[in-house]
């Protein structure tokens, strides 16, 4: 009976949020996101690197915090332009930290209905070392979240 009340509810999404790392990947989530033709936010994540500082802890830092936001903002735009959507529509943020908490704040803050996140369908080694940012957005977001397959992108 859920999943009858779910998809009235993500046919008539008037926010979605999409999280983008630049990809061709990401780049076609957005192209499935304007077909709801209502307001999209493009969400971009600057992670910061983990350094081990010894063998008890470890600490994140930045190489240039400020340059990588300026990059991403910059990238952003570019792509907002490239949307078919109008411009009113389309909302650029960066944020910093960990790209799935980030995502899920994003989300959470911003009460959009819907997430629209691209996966690169990564398996075996890659997979179990980098783990899937979809993945995690997945299993901790508050709303429906649509992953986005590399190679399966067709319906655009």
């Amino acid at each position: 009976m859920e999943t009858v009340e779910l998809v009235p509810r993500i046919l008539r999404a008037k926010k979605i949020l999409v999280p983008v790392d630049f990809s061709e990947t990401s780049r076609y989530a957005l192209r499935f996101a304007e077909q709801f033709g209502c307001e999209i936010v493009l969400l971009h994540v600057v992670e910061p690197e983990t350094v081990i500082a010894g063998a008890q802890a470890a600490i994140d830092v930045f190489a240039q915090p400020e340059e990588d936001t300026i990059a991403a903002e910059a990238e952003l735009k570019r792509l907002a332009a490239s949307s078919r959507n109008r411009p009113s529509s389309v909302t650029l943020k960066v944020r910093t930290g960990h790209a799935p908490n980030e995502i899920n704040k994003a989300a959470k803050d911003l009460d959009v209905d819907l997430i629209i996140i691209a996966t690169h369908g990564y398996t075996s080694w890659r997979h179990f070392c980098i783990g899937s940012t979809a993945e995690q957005v997945v299993h901790t977001a508050r709303c429906p979240v649509l992953v986005v397959r590399e190679k399966e992108h067709e319906f655009i």
